[in-house]
């Protein structure tokens, strides 16, 4: 008797052991898949003028500026600065100086030209794409007087997993030119997770930059620690400086800023919640959020809707290796639901390039049963006036293709290889 129960107890260990093995793994998968999926989403962003704000806060000196939406208010804001002044268009996309969308200005005559042409021009650049985008905030500053231009950012160092501190004397230009030219011309300082900036590596950043008079490499070593305690403050991914310059007067100063957040900080900050700018969103990508769909949308014409972050990947993928090019990148969640599915439709055929769709819906928590339906649901509600190709796999996935195969639909054709599905898809669309 003893033997049988010391036997069922050892059975009852193993099988404790085994549960619990499987929920680690399911955790753990859960988890990386939901990084891939905040890795892939497009961060939250602010104007120009919202970090010349934060960084004038945290003590880094800023030009005397004022943000407008019309002609008018762009002539008086001009007028309270005097002087010369630069127009900047405040958008979330680089290239404006050469789009001629940052002009300098001696007269008001001139900021009314420049201000009436950002306001009813639509800003193209290659950030933008050929159909450009609208500016309706324009940035008035103070121009100075330049002698030198250097770089300034923190950003996360993924593969370290802390932040770290950049600087370059070749400022004014895109950094990726900077380090793909000159790699050498980029100095970086990791930084503590508790203890931040030490002060051994504020120094060796200021002499980076090559500040040798006193008071000047105390203003800038003064612009570094402002920069880092924003980037802390405010759970930025990137803080950036560029350019920082010295004027001829001798001054150290920050004359344009860029921001990106932690969307998963956002609970934390109200103030950068209210700086959020909506209008300088994708809509599908906002309208995508209101309904727990991860959406990011690209330049193809094949449009994808997938549950899992890295399914989704690898749909793309593959569709890439066959010749297509995907629209979007749609996780739909694990756990989609018949009104996310066509809501996730909706969005995709809204999309006037897409002109066929790839499903790939591996059924584990959301049975494949259960997605059929939402197709046929989608397909009477939406309308496919595109080829709609589905890969089903997982649980109840005989019956989810007997339910696809009852329901006739014309432009919902069933595939079991994903291969296959991509193959097929990408010929429709060619």
């Amino acid at each position: 008797m003893t033997g049988m129960l010391t036997s069922c107890e050892q059975h009852a260990k193993t099988h404790f052991t085994q549960v619990l093995v499987l929920a680690v793994y399911w955790v753990f998968f859960a988890t990386l898949d939901f990084c891939r999926a905040v890795w892939t989403m497009p961060p939250m962003k602010i104007h120009e003028y919202q970090a010349r704000q934060l960084l004038a806060e945290a003590g880094v000196p800023v030009p005397k500026s004022e943000v407008v939406e019309t002609v008018e208010e762009a002539v008086a804001a001009y007028q309270r600065i005097g002087g010369k002044a630069v127009v900047k268009a405040q958008v979330f996309a680089g290239g404006r100086g050469k789009a001629g969308f940052v002009k300098l200005c001696d007269s008001a005559e001139r900021v009314r030209e420049a201000a009436k042409f950002m306001l009813t021009n639509r800003m193209v650049s290659p950030q933008t794409g050929a159909e450009g985008i609208a500016v309706s905030k324009l940035l008035i500053a103070a121009a100075v007087d330049i002698e030198s231009e250097y770089y300034v950012a923190v950003v996360v160092d993924r593969a370290r997993r802390c932040p770290v501190v950049m600087v370059s004397r070749e400022g004014g230009v895109e950094i990726e030119v900077v380090a793909h030219r000159n790699p050498g011309a980029i100095v970086k300082r990791w930084l503590h997770p508790h203890l931040g900036l030490m002060n051994f590596d504020a120094a060796q950043l200021v002499a980076a930059l090559g500040f040798t008079d006193k008071e000047q490499a105390k203003a800038a070593e003064k612009v570094i620690r402002g920069l880092v305690d924003v980037f802390y403050k405010f759970d930025c991914s990137l803080a950036e400086i560029n350019p920082l310059v010295r004027t001829k007067s001798g001054e150290v100063m920050a004359i344009d800023a860029k921001m990106n957040f932690d969307d998963n900080a956002m609970f934390r900050h109200k103030r950068l919640q209210e700086m959020f700018d909506p209008t300088e969103e994708n809509p599908m990508e906002m309208r995508a959020k209101e309904h727990n769909l991860s959406y990011i949308a690209l330049d193809g014409n094949i449009g994808c809707l997938v549950n899992g972050a890295g399914l989704a990947m690898a749909t793309m993928d593959i569709i890439k290796l066959h010749g297509g090019d995907p629209a979007n990148f749609l996780d739909v969640g694990g756990s989609v639901t018949k009104d996310g599915a066509i809501e996730a439709f909706r969005i995709i055929l809204s999309d006037r390039k897409v002109k066929g769709v790839l499903v790939n819906i591996f059924g584990g928590i959301a049975k494949c049963d259960v997605i059929a339906e939402a197709l046929i649901a989608a397909a009477k509600e939406v309308g496919f006036k595109v080829p709609v190709v589905v890969r089903l796999e997982g649980t109840n996935v005989d019956r989810a293709r007997q339910l696809l195969k009852d329901a006739a639909i014309p432009a919902l054709i069933g595939e079991t290889d994903l291969t296959d599905a991509a193959q097929k898809v990408c010929v429709k669309v060619v």
